[in-house]
């Protein structure tokens, strides 16, 4: 028979549940309640939150290094997107919500970690109707930074053509919380033992990886960049064009898989990753199988930016 508890035993119980990765965890802020709290096994959302069972609401991650937020302004003005997007509106201003930010980033005590933020409907109901919730929601979490060895970048990644389509342009656009069919293909990327799914749209043009934008590098040494009508526009890789913009030609247009089999270079970038090169694509070489000139230059151009630029907390 299951036990009903009163409030301090099921919090109690609560208390005794361990997470996976709950050492990672470093802080967490609900602003329902205005306050951090430090002990992962407390960070919960309400399941009634429409964030939760029906995916209303968008979100962002980001890093800081040596207390340093990397292209905080980028971020948020992309959380303002996706949400003006989906009509939605944080629970406080836009200038509270940057104080939070880096509030909450200070509270974690720590010089280096990725900051997810999380702006839902809200809770108020189990339906579709936004009516059932009289205020929206906004959770940050911090965690450990996850670093890699250097031989990530040094030996390159594979990556591979997956089944699960690239969302509706609409979509694709939105940082929204249903993240669904990116976790499709980094499932399917895995059980296939390769680094990086790619997918493609209804025309057959490269769209994106899961959670990474794709560049190639043509035969003429050219950056060639997908449209993004089918993709989410990264605040790395925009900021990566920004800083190329003086060295290398780069253009927008759509690219056909069989292009990647041509190029010179392969290159995903993300918050994570920086600019890491494919070295093999559909199990065929790329090149001659080495990281690029190019990538490792996108790469050292976004760590000295990164040493260089940021808001400090």
């Amino acid at each position: 028979m299951i036990k009903v508890l009163d409030t301090d035993n099921y919090v109690k119980e609560i208390l005794t549940k361990s997470r996976p990765n709950e050492k990672d965890y470093l802080v967490f802020y609900d602003h329902r309640l205005g306050v951090a709290c430090k002990n992962p096994r407390l960070f919960l959302i309400p399941i009634d939150d429409h964030l939760v069972h029906r995916g209303d609401g968008v979100f962002e991650t980001m890093k800081f290094k040596k207390r340093k937020i990397y292209l905080l302004k980028e971020h948020l003005e992309r959380l303002k997107r996706s949400a003006k997007s989906i009509y939605l509106d944080p629970p406080c201003s836009w200038e509270d919500v940057e104080r939070i930010i880096l509030e909450v980033c200070k509270a974690s005590e720590t010089d280096d970690a990725l900051i997810s933020l999380y702006l839902g409907r809200g809770p108020g109901g189990f339906t579709t109707d936004f009516r059932e919730c009289p205020y929206s929601s906004f959770y940050i979490v911090v965690r450990k930074y996850p670093y890699k060895k250097e031989s990530f970048w040094e030996k390159g990644v594979t990556a591979f053509k997956c089944d699960i389509p690239a969302k509706q342009s609409y979509l694709a656009k939105v940082k929204t919380v249903d993240y669904l069919p990116n976790v499709l293909m980094k499932r399917e990327a895995i059980l296939k033992g390769y680094d990086y799914p790619f997918c493609f749209d209804e025309h057959g043009f490269l769209a994106e990886g899961s959670t990474e934008n794709v560049i190639i590098v043509d035969q003429q040494g050219r950056v060639i960049v997908p449209e993004l009508k089918n993709a989410l526009s990264g605040t790395t890789l925009m900021r990566a064009l920004e800083l190329i913009k003086d060295k290398f030609t780069f253009l927008f247009r759509p690219i056909r898989e069989e292009e990647i089999y041509e190029a010179k270079e392969v290159i995903l970038l993300g918050t994570t990753i920086d600019a890491v090169s494919v070295v093999r694509y559909n199990d065929k070489p790329i090149h001659d199988v080495r990281p690029g000139p190019v990538s490792k230059t996108i790469r050292t151009l976004l760590l000295q930016d990164q040493k260089e630029n940021g808001v400090c907390f």
